[in-house]
């Protein structure tokens, strides 16, 4: 599988370059995956009637997803370090375990956000300041599950921030009817895919004192997820609307509408290795959309 071949290309890769990799966290490529994938739905859904998506977008929002996923890993596990040495899944991380100094990775990190700017500067002006309004996002982020029980929401608003610049670099700005109602969609999905994560690591996060939605919803986690994933659908349904989609559109909408409705009923948020395998399902979730919204425009 994908993510296998992800693990043996650092495991390959030379010994002093194995912790930086690790620390953007390239051997786990759901995360790029659910990065790059609203930006994937917006370039979809900005190309002209009849056309494929642009290729060259797609592959710039690609090696963008890497870069800006990787800086975002490095500034969360810099932040929480002291942290992650007491959670069993995060004590192995390069900082936790000091394989990496925290100037090295503070170099890193700025290594990271210069190609990722470089990136940035290929796009037209308005994407190019939409896409640095996100960075205050990226950096707060982390901070946010000392200070909230939504730490989701945050993530939510900062990984999806692709569905907005997606279209904004292809068509020159926002057209807010079809961008916000699919921002918003990809908020609410990260908040079903995240809250499933976050249950993996409930009883260290009790123990440490950090709050996440796992905690805040507890028993009452299906009941949440099934209401987030409606509205996703509802969101979805209205920017495909907004934008005069067609049939395959719609069928992808259910299409994910299954997927979720199958991920929430067998989910058992008790077992950390369902949870884990729940979340990384989402890729899917999102190559059917983009698939949808591909054969749609076409």
């Amino acid at each position: 599988s994908r993510s296998f071949s992800a693990a043996e290309l650092v495991r390959a890769a030379p010994a002093p370059l194995q912790p930086y990799l690790r620390l953007m966290r390239l051997h786990q490529p759901a995360g790029t995956w659910l990065l790059y994938l609203p930006c994937t739905w917006s370039i979809g859904l900005a190309a002209a009637p009849g056309c494929l998506p642009d290729w060259r977008m797609l592959s710039l929002f690609g090696v963008g997803a890497v870069l800006m996923r990787g800086a975002g890993c490095t500034i969360n596990d810099m932040w929480d370090r002291d942290y992650d040495r007491q959670v069993a899944r995060t004590a192995s991380r390069p900082l936790a375990a000091g394989d990496i100094s925290t100037f090295q990775s503070l170099v890193f990190l700025g290594g990271q956000l210069s190609l990722a700017l470089c990136v940035l500067l290929c796009l037209n002006y308005y994407s190019i300041i939409l896409g640095a309004a996100s960075l205050s996002l990226v950096i707060t982020y982390p901070l946010m599950k000392r200070i909230t029980y939504w730490p989701q929401l945050v993530l939510g608003l900062t990984f999806n921030w692709g569905a907005l610049l997606g279209w904004s670099a292809i068509r020159g700005s926002c057209e807010w009817s079809v961008c916000l109602p699919l921002y918003f969609a990809g908020v609410m999905w990260t908040l079903v895919y995240d809250t499933i994560y976050a249950h993996q690591d409930k009883r260290d996060d009790i123990t440490i004192g950090v709050k996440s939605t796992a905690l805040q919803f507890k028993e009452d986690t299906k009941q949440w997820l099934s209401g987030f994933s409606l509205a996703m659908l509802l969101s979805l349904c209205v920017a495909g609307m907004n934008c005069n989609q067609t049939f395959p559109y719609y069928s992808a909408v259910a299409a994910v509408g299954t997927h979720l409705a199958h991920q929430i009923y067998t989910l058992d948020i008790d077992k950390p290795e369902d949870c884990w395998k729940k979340f990384a399902s989402n890729r899917t979730v999102g190559i059917l959309l983009f698939i949808g919204i591909v054969l749609g425009n076409l």
